[in-house]
C-alpha cells in the first residue's frame, strides 16, 4: 500500500491539534481535542498530560475517519508541543503528578536561589537563557522541595512532544528543541553539561537521551495503534518545539528569516546559523539542523482576544445566532472603525505575568487611557495593539544583540485577522507575509517526519513543496509615526508600574 500521508500533532496550551496532510502540504482533514488548564494557587497552571494523549487519541482518530484513509497509507508521524513542561514519570512510564505549564511561576524563589548561590552569569554561559520560573529546570527542582513523595519516584522527565511519541510508540526521548528549557542543557553544544547538573542539583539520570528532531524514535505499538487508531508500525520521530515547529511550517529555514507568533501566546523566532544569546530573550535549536532561533516569548498573544471575547462578548456570541458572524469577527469589525492608537488607548498584555523582554512573573495586565468617550472597539483595538506593541518590543531587543528580522512570516489564528496582522506590520514597520497560518505548526511536526522517514529529502524540498504565501502586509509609514508614540507610552507605563508589579507577602 502506497504511504502517501503524514500526521502532526501538536500539544497546544488549550487544546490539541491533529492534521492529515498530503505530499503537496494541503490538508486532508484536521481536528481538535480540548482540555483543561488548572490554576490550583495564584501563580500555579498545570496540565494532565493522560488528558493530553486522551485528547490526541480522540482528534488522530477523526481525522483518519474524516480523511477517508487507510491507517496503513500513514508514512509517519510528526509531533510539537508547547514548551517548558516537567513531566514526571516513573518507571513504569505512570505520570506522577501534573506539570507545570509553560505560564506557570510558582518556582520564582528556587529561580532567585539559584541565581544568587551559582551566579546568573555562570547559568547563563551554558545554557543561553536566563534563569526563570517559566522554563523546566526550577519546576524540577520544585518537586524536590515539595513533593518529595513524587521526586523520590521519578524516572524520567519529559516534555510535552516526547510525552505523546512516548505514548505512541514507548521510547523515552529528548529532542534537541526542547533542550533549551532546560538550564543544564548546552547551548552551544546541543549536549547535557553534567557539571551544570550537579550544581543545580538535578540527577543527569531525570534526562533522556537527547536525538535530533527527525530522528525516528520508534513506531506505533499494538497498544497505541488500538487506542488513536494508526497502524501498528507507523514510524514516529521526536518532533520538537511548537514554536520551532510552527517556524518551520511557515517556511523559515534560512538565516534571518523570522516567524511571527500568533498562537495563544505571541513572540517570534529569528532563524540564526550561529550562537547569539541575549539574557532578555530566549535562545533554542530550530527543529532545522545545524541553526537556532532567537525568540521572544510574550504570554500575551491570541490569548488576549479569546480572554476578552470570553468576558465581554456576550452581545457578539447572541448576534452570532442571528447573523453567523462569529464573535471574534464582530470583535475585529468594531476595532477597525477605531483610528490607528485607539485615541491613547494603550494595554499592557501581561495576562499571565510576562516573559520576555521583561521576566516578570507578577506583571498585570493594564488599560491605560480609559474615559467616557472609549468604547468596546477602544478596548479590543487597544487590545490588538498591546500585543503588536509587545512584539516590537522583543524584535528591537533582539536586534540590539545583532540578529534582524527584515520580513515577518505569519502564524496562528491571529493571523487570519486582516486588521491584526496590519496594525502588526504598522507597529512594527516590519512586511509580513502570511503563509496558511492556521496549519504552520502541525505542518511543522509533519514536515519533521516527512524528512526523517524519507518522504522529502531534505527540508529545502519539504518548505518548497508545501509553503505558500496567501497574502502580503506592507507596513504603512505615516501611520508608524503614529504608533511611534504609542510605543513610547506603552514602554514607560511599564517602567513606571514595574514596581507595583511585585510580590506582595
Amino acid at each position: 500500500m502506497n504511504q502517501s500521508y503524514l500526521i502532526g500533532i501538536d500539544i497546544g496550551t488549550s487544546a490539541c491539534k491533529v492534521a492529515l496532510f498530503d505530499r503537496s502540504g494541503c490538508v486532508l482533514a484536521a481536528a481538535n481535542g480540548d482540555y483543561p488548564v488548572y490554576y490550583p494557587k495564584e501563580g500555579w497552571a498545570e496540565q494532565n498530560p493522560e488528558e493530553w494523549w486522551s485528547a490526541v487519541c480522540g482528534a488522530v482518530r477523526q481525522v483518519i475517519e474524516e480523511a477517508s484513509v487507510a491507517p496503513e497509507e500513514i508514512a509517519g508521524v510528526g509531533i510539537d508541543g508547547q514548551s517548558w513542561s516537567a513531566i514526571a514519570i516513573d518507571r513504569n512510564g505512570h505520570v506522577l503528578t501534573n506539570t507545570p505549564i509553560w505560564m506557570d511561576t510558582r518556582a520564582q524563589s528556587i529561580c532567585d536561589r539559584l541565581n544568587e548561590e551559582i551566579g546568573a552569569e555562570a547559568i547563563f554561559e551554558v545554557a543561553g537563557n536566563s534563569l526563570q520560573p517559566s522554563y523546566t529546570t526550577a519546576k524540577i527542582l520544585w518537586y524536590k522541595e515539595n513533593l518529595p513523595e513524587v521526586y523520590a519516584k521519578i524516572d524520567k522527565i519529559l516534555q510535552s512532544n516526547s510525552f505523546i511519541a512516548f505514548k505512541l510508540t514507548g521510547a523515552v526521548s529528548q529532542d534537541l528543541s526542547q533542550g533549551y528549557g532546560l538550564h543544564c542543557f548546552d547551548m552551544r553544544t546541543g549536549k547535557w553539561n553534567e557539571a551544570m547538573c550537579e550544581k543545580l542539583g538535578i540527577p543527569v539520570e531525570f534526562l533522556p537521551e537527547i536525538v535530533p528532531c527527525d530522528h525516528v524514535v520508534g513506531t506505533v505499538t499494538k497498544k497505541a495503534a488500538e487506542e488513536c487508531g494508526l497502524a501498528e508500525g507507523t514510524p514516529v520521530v521526536a518532533g520538537g518545539l511548537d514554536a520551532a515547529c510552527g517556524t518551520l511550517g511557515a517556511g523559515v529555514i534560512n538565516p534571518g528569516e523570522t516567524q511571527e507568533q500568533g498562537g495563544q501566546a505571541g513572540g517570534m523566532s529569528i532563524c540564526l546559523d550561529e550562537y547569539k544569546a541575549d539574557p532578555r530573550l530566549i535562545l533554542g535549536f530550530h527543529v532545522v539542523p545545524g541553526k537556532w532561533l532567537l525568540q521572544g516569548g510574550t504570554t500575551g498573544g491570541g490569548g488576549v482576544m479569546r480572554w476578552f471575547e470570553r468576558e465581554f462578548a456576550d452581545y457578539e456570541r447572541m448576534m452570532k445566532k442571528e447573523t453567523g458572524v462569529s464573535s471574534l469577527n464582530q470583535l475585529n469589525e468594531i476595532a477597525e472603525k477605531i483610528a490607528a492608537g485607539s485615541d491613547g488607548l494603550v494595554f499592557l498584555p501581561y495576562m499571565a505575568g510576562e516573559r520576555s523582554p521583561v521576566w516578570n512573573p507578577y506583571a498585570k495586565g493594564v488599560f491605560y487611557g480609559l474615559d467616557f468617550s472609549k468604547t468596546k472597539g477602544h478596548m479590543v483595538r487597544a487590545c490588538m495593539e498591546g500585543v503588536a506593541l509587545s512584539l516590537r518590543h522583543n524584535l528591537e531587543v533582539a536586534e540590539s544583540a545583532g540578529a534582524r528580522a527584515n520580513v515577518l512570516r505569519a502564524m496562528g489564528g491571529s493571523a487570519n485577522s486582516l486588521l491584526w496582522t496590519q496594525i502588526k506590520a504598522d507597529i512594527t514597520g516590519k512586511k509580513i507575509v502570511v503563509p496558511a497560518s492556521d496549519t504552520a505548526t502541525t505542518l511543522g511536526a509533519a514536515l519533521l517526519a516527512g524528512v526523517g522517514t524519507g518522504f522529502y529529502q531534505d527540508y529545502e524540498e519539504a518548505v518548497k513543496e508545501t509553503v505558500s504565501v496567501t497574502r502580503t502586509h506592507e507596513p504603512d509609514l505615516r501611520v508608524k509615526e503614529i504608533y511611534d508614540k504609542t510605543y513610547e507610552t506603552y514602554l514607560e507605563l511599564y517602567r513606571s508600574l514595574a514596581g507595583m508589579m511585585t510580590k506582595h507577602e
